[in-house]
């Protein structure tokens, strides 16, 4: 049976400059034109984050709601995750978004170590912004930075914290936290169905170099994919990648390599339960 394979483009992020790569999207205008030529190369989910005229990260929800509306105006249909990552807030402010209702948003369900600094998710953090998720109808996607994230995405799901089946991403090759390591991640992916069941859907992302690596791994392993100019700004050593769109065309290479067909926006809102 087909086991279409959705690409997730995550188009910012928080670190991210013009200065790493000036094809990095800032303004809102420039975020909605990347994601749409990502969309039209194949990628169904548009991870996203905003930033301020200076490129530093926010969480304003007034910026998060220009942003919904001119995806949903040029890319109709696109799955919309919005980032409550800690990166571009403090505290509640990182779920200020939420009431916006996007499709999805990301959840960090507990605390890890980052280049220069500790990723704070405080339990009682993540306990509000999962219940903000399931009062606003938004689907978490869990991202995973460590082993014990997966345990406490099935431990929430059980006390009814998640209610659907949990959608996990397994984040390798951030420094300081989990390396791209095969056993790893082989691993990651057994706790995965062992805990929400075989036919679980899940997805991995790979930080600078390890995108192409993860990608690959995910693709033959049946799992999801995450690329863009938030994890990784180059096309290999020697070349920054021209847009968000030719990282998306890389991984649907990747997918014909393997027989997997890229999802559909349609295939992609059913694979996840939208």
């Amino acid at each position: 049976m087909e086991n279409p394979c959705i690409i997730c483009v995550a188009i910012t992020g928080s670190v991210p400059t013009k200065a790493s790569n000036p094809a990095v999207p800032i303004s809102i205008n420039e975020q909605v034109e990347s994601s749409h030529e990502a969309f039209e190369a194949g990628a169904a989910i548009c991870h996203a984050h905003v930033r301020n005229e200076d490129e530093t990260p926010t969480s304003d929800p007034e910026k998060f709601a220009r942003l919904k509306e001119g995806l949903e105006k040029h890319c109709p249909g696109m799955i919309i995750q919005f980032s409550t990552g800690g990166r571009s807030g403090a505290g509640q402010a990182r779920g200020g978004m939420l009431p916006l209702r996007p499709d999805m948003a990301s959840l960090s369900v507990g605390s890890n170590n980052f280049p220069t600094r500790v990723y704070e998710n405080p339990p009682e953090l993540v306990d509000w912004l999962a219940s903000e998720m399931l009062t606003h109808n938004v689907k978490p996607e869990i991202e995973a930075f460590d082993l014990s994230h997966i345990l406490k995405a099935a431990e929430m799901h059980a006390k009814g914290q998640i209610k659907d089946i949990p959608y996990v991403q397994f984040v390798m090759g951030v420094k300081n936290a989990m390396p791209a390591d095969r056993h790893v991640f082989d691993y990651y992916v057994q706790t995965v169905k062992r805990l929400l069941g075989d036919d679980v859907a899940w997805c991995a992302a790979g930080i600078g170099a390890n995108q192409a690596v993860l990608n690959d791994w995910a693709i033959a392993a049946g799992g999801h994919a995450r690329t863009g100019l938030e994890d990784n700004v180059r096309l290999d050593r020697n070349r920054l990648a021209p847009s968000n769109a030719a990282l998306v065309k890389r991984t649907v290479e990747i997918c014909e390599k393997y027989a997997r067909p890229v999802a559909t926006w349609q295939q992609a809102r059913t694979i996840l339960g939208l």
